[in-house]
């Protein structure tokens, strides 16, 4: 059985991480399924949204501890930076639908999705001072997400606390009862496929980059990207669209929050 499932509908690519029984823990075997999924939704130009969730109680547990403590040159599959600087990297958004636990890696994996909702009761935590290691390169991920305080309680004290918490800590975006998880996660997806396939790139490009510049880089870096989106005939085509009040050409519509 495949240990990541993938699905393809009206411009949405579903990733479920689908590892019941290894609580989704990021495995040799899983992080290279995970990997090759990733992968495809870069490359498919039917793909517009990328929502990745899990089956069972667990979003993901963290690195696989038996692999972990056992030859490190026995393990295989994508190491955790590749998937992480291959979410944040690529152009497409992706939104996180976590519907379990979420504790050590897979604080790092949630953190990067660029819209994610978690039910209100799943755990969250950085766990790893449990085990005696610490939130290394996760922190790469959620250090810009969290307030220096925030981040030092949860690196230190390694407990856990529920989807509330991890939305108020920028960890999330919204927390919500499970029976209003899809609800939520729909309407989301709706609102990425309205938007233009290279506008959505470029928006996503502006969380990335414009906090690393200085603000005249920055400023001088977003005025060409502005001058080239305007130019652009996705642009043109839909402020047209606009303009004669028609849905614009690349508008999906699934019918997913109806």
């Amino acid at each position: 059985m495949p240990l990541v499932e993938t699905a393809l509908q009206d411009g949405c690519f579903t990733i479920t991480l689908a590892d019941v029984e290894g609580r989704n823990t990021l495995s040799g075997a899983l992080t290279a399924e995970l990997g090759s999924a990733l992968t495809r939704a870069d490359e498919d130009p039917d793909v517009r949204v990328v929502v990745l969730t899990n089956s069972g109680r667990v979003f993901c547990a963290g690195a696989n501890l038996r692999e972990q403590s056992g030859d490190a040159a026995s393990i295989k599959g994508v190491g955790l930076v590749d998937l992480l600087n291959t979410i944040r990297s690529s152009p497409k958004p992706y939104v996180g639908r976590l519907a379990g636990h979420c504790v050590a890696g897979g604080m790092g994996l949630a953190a990067a999705l660029d819209i994610s909702v978690a039910i209100d009761d799943a755990k969250f935590g950085f766990t790893e001072v449990r085990v005696g290691v610490a939130p290394a390169i996760i922190s790469v991920i959620c250090l810009p997400k969290m307030r220096p305080a925030d981040a030092s309680a949860a690196f230190l004290r390694g407990n856990r606390f529920d989807g509330t918490e991890a939305a108020r800590l920028g960890l999330v975006n919204y927390a919500v009862p499970v029976d209003q998880l899809d609800e939520q996660v729909d309407a989301i997806v709706d609102d990425l496929l309205a938007g233009g396939p290279n506008a959505l790139a470029a928006a996503k490009s502006l969380t990335t980059r414009v906090p690393t510049m200085t603000r005249d880089d920055a400023f001088g870096w977003a005025e060409q990207l502005s001058t080239s989106l305007f130019r652009s005939e996705e642009a043109v085509e839909g402020m047209r669209s606009y303009l004669d009040k028609k849905p614009a050409p690349w508008t999906i519509d699934g019918g997913r929050s109806q």
